[in-house]
């Protein structure tokens, strides 16, 4: 069964929830925006997930990293960015 990893991410003070596919171009991933600036809560990104027809595997817990706005400007903006290990879901 094939995995992928769904992440969250805040662009311009919303949330977006997308899922990573290698190959396929980002305009094409699933994708799920939130209206608001507050972190969706786990209950709410699952629900998302399952809209876009994925769901959590086994044991999958959310991993926070941060990145920079600009590559390699230790002055630049903190990006947060959620990641956590998906599958598609089945019927």
């Amino acid at each position: 069964m094939a995995t992928f990893k769904a992440q969250l991410a805040n662009s311009g003070g919303r949330w977006c929830l997308y899922v990573v596919l290698l190959g396929v171009p980002v305009s094409q991933w699933p994708e799920r925006a939130f209206g608001s600036a507050v972190v969706p809560t786990v209950q709410e990104r699952s629900r998302a997930l399952n809209a876009l027809g994925y769901v959590f595997t086994d044991g999958a817990e959310w991993e926070w990293f941060e990145d920079s706005a600009t590559f390699d400007d230790p002055s630049s903006a903190v990006l947060l960015i959620a990641s956590v290990t998906v599958r598609e879901a089945t019927e």
